[in-house]
């Protein structure tokens, strides 16, 4: 879907049946119309469906991609890759200048590419002083990622930047500004619904900043339906109820296996997904001190999350102190973790229940699992990607959820048996 139409959705009957859903009229404020305007001759979007007697074909599917084609000519090559921020941890007050430096060190040591810096940097930060912060990233290597707010009259969002992103006039402005800089891509957040109007500032906003080359997250957003190839600088958006509402809710701390295990199967399986997950704090707080809501998965499942779950700009929920505080085959492993793959295998899992993906990064294979089910998740895998007498490395949880990694070899039958207990994981790779 582009500015041509609206977004659509199914609706569910009685009996199984089915119909397309136009957008709310509540969306947007009340403001713009439900149905879509299209001149003639004219076509309305492609829609799929994905069935198999499996479910591999419907984790694996490039459907959604494969019946569009790009709208524009990419300005230049565009860099992803993996980066920080400190919003997921320390919340709005962290968007501070001297946060920011702690972050890009942070994001060197770790061999990342960039820094997101969240909602009411330029309140808090201003815009001479985010010159000097990404400067100060250019010279360790680390690029910058800005938050804007999408809002004009459709959105009430109080969080700054705001009036900008929906007027061509400012938005330009200030993407020349941001190129001028060394700004490397923008997260726009609290778009209004999925009326003709607002994919039609999707496409102005991405359009725009192809211009100046940016990168472009989309949060608190639609579904992303085939844009990767659609528009060449679109590179993630949420679309799911991700990482912040960890920090904001014991109940989905709780429930985080679970929802992991329902991603690969429904919302990543269609388009790219900007989680910000695998968490190694025990707490979502600065000091990582018992308070507030409490991550009850292990260091092994953020690990595997971070392979589950597919953006080719992933912003983690690491935070400086994991440095010294997690362990340290964790954080070699998130130093070294791809963001593009180039083919997934769907091994085995049920959504809900559990799910073990493989994906592939040029000749080297990762394979992660998670388990929400409450009795330990045993199973016999077969890994064809793996030669006999290979040795790979497993990462693995015991039953307290303490993680370990081991080196073991590949048999002849190219098999494993793995045990995988509630809130646990298990990631294998060479």
């Amino acid at each position: 879907v582009n500015s041509g139409y609206c977004a659509s959705r199914l609706l569910g009957h009685k009996g199984g049946v089915y119909t397309i859903g136009f957008p709310q009229e509540g969306e947007a404020n009340g403001n713009g119309t439900v149905s879509p305007g299209i001149a003639l001759p004219g076509e309305t979007p492609w829609r799929t469906i994905t069935v198999g007697k499996t479910l591999a074909p419907i984790v694996e599917t490039t459907v959604p991609f494969d019946v569009v084609k790009p709208l524009y000519p990419a300005k230049g090559e565009y860099t992803y890759g993996r980066g920080s921020w400190s919003w997921i941890i320390g919340m709005d007050g962290s968007t501070n200048y001297k946060e920011q430096l702690r972050y890009i060190d942070f994001s060197a040591a770790m061999g990342y590419q960039s820094v997101l810096v969240d909602a009411l940097w330029d309140k808090q930060i201003g815009r001479d002083k985010i010159e000097e912060l990404a400067k100060y990233g250019k010279d360790k290597g680390v690029a910058l990622y800005l938050w804007y707010n999408s809002n004009g009259y459709w959105n009430d969002a109080p969080q700054t930047p705001r009036g900008i992103m929906d007027n061509a006039i400012a938005r330009r402005k200030e993407m020349k500004w941001m190129q001028s800089i060394g700004i490397r891509g923008i997260k726009v957040d609290f778009f209004g619904g999925d009326k003709q109007m607002t994919m039609q500032l999707y496409e102005d906003i991405l359009l725009d900043a192809n211009e100046y080359g940016l990168l472009v997250i989309f949060h608190g957003c639609t579904l992303p339906r085939g844009w990767e190839r659609m528009y060449p600088n679109f590179a993630s958006s949420e679309a799911v109820l991700a990482s912040e509402n960890l920090h904001f809710s014991q109940g989905s701390c709780d429930n985080e296996a679970f929802n992991a295990t329902l991603h690969p199967f429904i919302r990543n399986t269609v388009g790219s997904m900007d989680f910000g997950g695998s968490a190694l704090n025990k707490y979502y707080n600065a000091d990582n001190a018992p308070r507030g809501s409490r991550r009850v998965t292990s260091d092994v499942y953020a690990l595997a999350t971070a392979v589950l779950f597919q953006s080719p700009v992933q912003h983690f929920a690491l935070a400086p102190n994991n440095l010294t505080d997690a362990p340290s085959w964790a954080i070699d492993f998130m130093k070294e973790v791809p963001t593009t793959w180039d083919e997934v295998r769907f091994i085995d899992g049920y959504p809900g229940k559990y799910v073990i993906l493989a994906r592939r990064h040029g000749d080297k294979w990762y394979i992660a699992g998670v388990n929400a089910q409450k009795e330990t998740l045993k199973l016999k895998v077969n890994l064809p990607m793996f030669s006999n007498g290979e040795k790979v490395r497993l990462f693995s949880d015991d039953k307290a959820l303490q993680g370990s990694v081991k080196q073991i070899g590949i048999g002849k039958k190219q098999e494993l048996q793995l045990s995988i207990p509630c809130n646990g994981g298990i990631l294998i790779t060479k």
